[in-house]
């Protein structure tokens, strides 16, 4: 009997420590999760604030005029086309009246800049003697014949002035002589490596077709002033008062040491050339071309009045811009509308 009571005691002390144990263990879970329970009241309170809803509400607001930015940003380039369009209007009729004036007879000095601004776009009438050897070929540049297009290039060679010539130009000027084929610069590289060019203006020694040596080792009698004067046949350019270019960013940079003129760049043209920087630019604009030699093509005076981009360009961008601003506004405006409709 002792030894059952005892037995008895010793079971039931072991049940009380055991559910001892089992209290304490649910305790401690209990405390371990929660913190991780508390956080639920936390964030009720925090949506419960004014302060935070408000601001949510801002940015909503904030977010809605951003879908019409791509709208306002294509009418605003729409508006500015339609100064652009009124601007080149302008533009071409002031060249076109001046291209329809008389033709300035040309045999001033180097003007002054204000006075080469106002002669733009003005026909003038200039005479002298070309200067081939220090021709400059500006290109490559296409030109289209019969639906062929071809290569070529802009010559541009200074006009010189004759002594004693009534009409002629009293400084030199540089004449842009039209469009020719590739094969004119080649041929022009060869005879400048091969033979030098005959001067502009021969010296009277060369009047005859002697060396200008030969007087030294002549025996006859000199010739009179008179008869050393050579005859030239003075060259007539009917043109038009041009700038320099203004080349796009695809252009690459003139290489004057090797002679590689892609735009034209009157003053470092003349530089070249061993003229001012305010020397004269003239685009020869003759209509009448000599059939058996019809290069250089000088230019048409219509190409004159037009642009890269044309009024009727400018037109049909304003369309454009002004469409795609009212078709992506409405698209905004539509899914704002939808996002209403759902709450």
């Amino acid at each position: 009997m002792p030894s059952s009571t005892s037995t008895a005691r010793t079971l039931a002390e072991l049940r009380r420590v055991a559910t001892s144990a089992r209290g304490s263990t649910s305790s401690d879970h209990f405390l371990a999760v929660r913190p991780f329970s508390s956080t639920a009241p936390v964030s009720s309170v925090s949506n419960s604030d004014p302060t935070l809803s408000s601001s949510s509400d801002s940015n909503g607001k904030a977010s809605k005029w951003w879908l019409y930015l791509p709208g306002a940003i294509a009418f605003g380039l729409g508006s500015w086309q339609i100064v652009r369009r009124e601007e080149k209007i302008k533009m071409l009729e002031y060249r076109g009246k001046r291209l329809q004036m008389e033709p300035l007879k040309f045999s001033n000095a180097y003007p002054s800049s204000e006075e080469l601004d106002s002669l733009e776009f003005r026909k003038v009438v200039c005479k002298g003697v070309f200067d081939d050897k220090n021709s400059i070929y500006v290109g490559p540049r296409s030109r289209s014949i019969s639906g062929v297009t071809e290569n070529g290039y802009y010559v541009i060679t200074p006009l010189m002035p004759i002594h004693d010539y009534p009409d002629s130009v009293s400084s030199p000027i540089l004449v842009n002589r039209g469009w020719v084929p590739r094969s004119w610069k080649e041929k022009f590289l060869e005879a400048s490596h091969d033979e030098p060019f005959a001067d502009p203006l021969p010296s009277p020694s060369q009047a005859d077709g002697t060396r200008s040596w030969w007087r030294f080792w002549s025996k006859k009698e000199p010739v009179s002033s008179e008869d050393q004067v050579p005859s030239i046949t003075p060259n007539e350019v009917i043109g038009v008062v041009r700038g320099s270019e203004k080349p796009s960013i695809f252009v690459p940079a003139n290489d004057h040491e090797s002679s590689q003129w892609f735009y034209i760049d009157v003053p470092s043209i003349a530089r070249h050339c061993g003229l001012p920087e305010n020397t004269i630019y003239v685009e020869d604009v003759n209509e009448n071309v000599n059939p058996s030699n019809p290069y250089p093509v000088p230019k048409d005076v219509n190409t004159l009045i037009r642009s890269s981009v044309m009024p009727q360009d400018h037109l049909n961008y304003i369309l454009t811009w002004y469409s795609l601003s009212a078709a992506v506004t409405f698209m905004a405006f539509k899914r704002l509308r939808q996002k209403n409709t759902r709450r």
